[in-house]
């Protein structure tokens, strides 16, 4: 059996091993030929894949069983093209595009009364015109990010009115002719400008989840919860298992029902973050297609047994398949979110000592980080990412953040 893989960057190399562990034949496409998933893969294209027809002619002549997701951002969608395009089994078009679009995503749960907060789209110089003369009914802080992609790309977490205008401005800069934001907004866009969106920022704790849905039902195989940086940035630095035995983890399940629903999600890995508000929670994205930053590839087979790309490509080979825990283990990943030089780096011994004392267990320990390099402040995933990470496992989650400063500590 043969399988295509759309993206084929350093984080589709997990799901190219597996499948060819698995006897599949890998075709990896992506428009950098120095991808690392072009070369671990069985055959390799260097082809746009934002530009859908040239992808699905490529494809066309591979003649693959099935497609396999991985994590990508908005060239999701010509997964999904080339799906409809071959009748291969797996996500739609337009099933992509409901989770990239975040203002689609936005409409489709809102009309479900399932994302209460208030959206706008900036689209043209009238809408952000509009936008900026109602600025002081808007209830602060509200969140400007581009209307396509993922992660923490271009995002601005505006706390009060007047920082509204800086953000504006910035996003002018980067994407408008014509300068400056004033009060006599205007903005010319250029072919190559991308929209945004504004949203209200919803309080509350955040969560990241893996699952999938597979013959209509939907799995959730691991609740996370976030540890983030504070605001601006946002960005998740720690993730933390919570055990599904908890009320919240049933509350998420029920409510992603409705949202995939609501999406018309079929037959796919899933990925998402979720705020856990006094209330309902509030779905901040839902994507079909595996979490990235060593998430559903390393954390999650880790911490409950379920390797989500190995079950998803038995099931799609006809072999027995299983995307339901046995267990959840309480583990933590963490990220080298530290700022300055570094003069000591810790060995790998040092730190199984320590977490062995504080009565935990060092599960993996990934340090990139050298001698005398500098580290900025962290302020998305690009700056946090490649530095590396460790795994712990202890027996709550107040132990394992005890644990974290612990390591961390040892960094000079």
């Amino acid at each position: 059996m043969k399988a295509v893989i759309i993206g084929a960057s350093g984080e589709a190399l997990h799901t190219i091993r597996t499948a060819k562990e698995q006897g599949l034949v890998v075709t990896a496409i992506d428009g950098n030929p120095e991808a690392a998933g072009l070369k671990e893969a069985d055959e390799a294209f260097a082809i746009n894949i934002s530009d859908e027809e040239e992808t699905i002619q490529a494809v066309k002549k591979i003649q693959p069983d099935f497609l396999l997701t991985v994590p990508i951002g908005r060239c999701l969608t010509t997964t999904g093209a080339v799906n409809d395009a071959l009748g291969l089994p797996g996500i739609s078009r337009q099933e992509a595009q409901n989770c990239t679009d975040k203002w689609l995503f936005h409409q489709l749960l809102n009309q479900k009364g399932l994302r209460k907060a208030a959206c706008y789209l900036l689209s043209d110089k009238k809408t952000v015109k509009d936008l900026y003369a109602h600025r002081e009914k808007m209830h602060y802080p509200v969140i400007l990010k581009p209307r396509y992609g993922s992660g923490s790309r271009g995002i601005f977490v505006v706390r009060q009115q007047e920082e509204l205008k800086e953000a504006l401005d910035q996003i002018s800069k980067e994407n408008f002719k014509n300068n400056k934001v004033t009060d006599d907004i205007y903005l010319e866009k250029r072919k190559s400008d991308e929209d945004y969106i504004l949203e209200e920022c919803v309080e509350g704790e955040e969560y990241g989840i893996d699952g999938a849905i597979i013959q209509g039902e939907l799995y959730l195989v691991l609740l996370r919860k976030k540890e983030n940086t504070p605001l601006p940035a946002r960005q998740a630095v720690a993730y933390f298992c919570v055990p599904p035995e908890e009320e919240f983890f049933q509350q998420v399940r029920e409510w992603l029902k409705k949202a995939v629903e609501a999406l018309g999600l079929e037959e796919c890995l899933l990925h998402g973050d979720i705020i856990r508000t006094a209330d309902d929670p509030f779905i901040i994205e839902l994507s079909a297609r595996p979490s990235g930053h060593n998430l559903h590839n390393l954390f999650t087979p880790l911490a409950t047994g379920i390797d989500m790309a190995k079950e998803y490509i038995c099931y799609r080979m006809g072999k027995d398949y299983s995307f339901s825990p046995l267990m959840t283990k309480q583990m933590m990943i963490h990220y080298f979110d530290l700022e300055g030089r570094v003069k000591r780096i810790p060995h790998e011994g040092e730190v199984e000592k320590l977490a062995e004392e504080s009565g935990g267990r060092l599960v993996k320990w990934q340090c990139n980080i050298e001698p005398g390099e500098r580290l900025s402040r962290v302020s998305d995933g690009h700056s946090l990412m490649g530095r590396g990470y460790f795994i712990l496992e202890g027996r709550a989650e107040r132990e394992l953040k005890i644990m974290a400063e612990k390591v961390k500590s040892l960094f000079h």
